[in-house]
This record gives C-alpha cells, structure tokens and sequence, in this order.
C-alpha cells in the first residue's frame, strides 16, 4: 500500500487469525503485524518491515467513473496457486451482499472475472493496472468460481485504509445534532444550558405528521 509496508487485505482473512505472513513475488516472507480492521467494509491492514528491495507501492486508482461492461483484472491466489491473473468485465455496480460474519457489505463492484477462495484480499485492477478496487467475495453454490465475484470499492479502500492506518479502525462519519422532544427542550432552557443546537418536533404538530 506505502513506503511503510503497510498491506491491505479482507478482514475475513485475518478475522481470528493468531499470526500472519506475507510472501512477496521474489518469495520472500515476512511475519505481518496487525494495524487494524474495518469489518463493515471487509477491509483489514497488515504491516511487515522489509529491509532491502522493497516492493513499489500499488498505483491506487478510483472507483468512481467506473461503468458495466468496462475490463478489469483480478490477481490473487486461488486454491494455493499464487500470482494467478484473471480477467474479465464489470457486471453490476453498487451491490450488497452479507459477510461471512452476517453483516451487510454494502456499495460493491459485482464481476465475471473468475474469483476462487484465495483470490479474497487480491487487487482488481483496470486495464492501467491502478487499483480499482480489493476483490472480497464469490457468489457460488458450489464454493468455486460462477462468473459472479464481488470487490470492495477503490474509493472506499482510499477513504478507509488511511483511516485504519492513522486510528487502528475506520472512524465512520457522523452528524453532529442531537434530535430531543419539546419537553427535553424546555427543560434544557430552564437549566440554562447555552450553545446546543436543539432539534425538536412536537408530537402533536402537522410536522410531526
């Protein structure tokens, strides 16, 4: 992902796991210290420290323009068979589909491209070769490879990765307004409490209708 050796994959990946490894392409392997994990997005970072020939950071992309029927590439390491390149084109855009731990993962890139078990965690990549998205799912009766795959989102990778990095979690964003009734508010008023933001509706007002 950096300069820092910082690794991005699924947080199904590394969910229970009580160490982890990280073979590179020339075969060396390094022990990967956990950063963090953001289970809503099934994403999770790694760290390894490699000392000597590090490998160049992935050329991040955007998720953003992307459209049906465009071409995509997926790497990964289906059944043990590492580096193994896929291809194929974008089905469908903006899927939901539930995780492995029952919560919805939500806003995915759906794909023909053949994704096996081992290819969770790998890039899908466009015909650049930028990032495009983090592959994450199949969708398979059997287990194997149906022409129906699914990767999280470069632009949600970009938002959340960076976040784990500096947090050790994703910070989801939140408004900061609180909504009380019109008793609430009254009694606020007389505790002279000053500076809130107070949104209320009375129950038995047209707007509350």
């Amino acid at each position: 992902w950096d300069e820092q050796g910082h690794v991005v994959t699924n947080f199904h990946v590394v969910a229970g796991a009580r160490g982890a490894q990280v073979r590179l392409a020339d075969q060396r392997g390094f022990a990967a210290e956990p950063v963090g994990v953001s289970p809503e997005n099934d994403l999770a970072v790694l760290r390894i420290k490699v000392p000597e020939k590090r490998p160049a950071p992935i050329v991040l992309g955007s998720s953003r323009d992307l459209m049906v029927g465009q071409r995509v590439l997926a790497i990964g390491n289906p059944f043990g068979f590492d580096h193994t390149l896929t291809t194929g084109v974008i089905s469908a855009l903006d899927r939901t589909i539930s995780g492995d731990d029952g919560r919805p993962v939500s806003h995915l890139i759906q794909i023909d491209a053949a994704i096996n078990p081992g290819n969770s965690g790998g890039p899908l990549l466009d015909s650049a070769g930028r990032l495009i998205g983090v592959n994450t799912a199949i969708y398979s009766p059997s287990g194997a490879s149906a022409g129906i795959g699914f990767a999280v989102p470069a632009d949600t990778v970009n938002r959340v990765v960076p976040e784990i990095i500096a947090f050790g979690h994703y910070r989801r964003p939140t408004i900061g307004i609180n909504v009380i009734d019109r008793i609430s508010e009254v009694v606020t008023q007389q505790m002279g409490v000053s500076g809130a933001l107070i949104v209320g509706v009375d129950a038995k007002s047209p707007a509350a209708e």
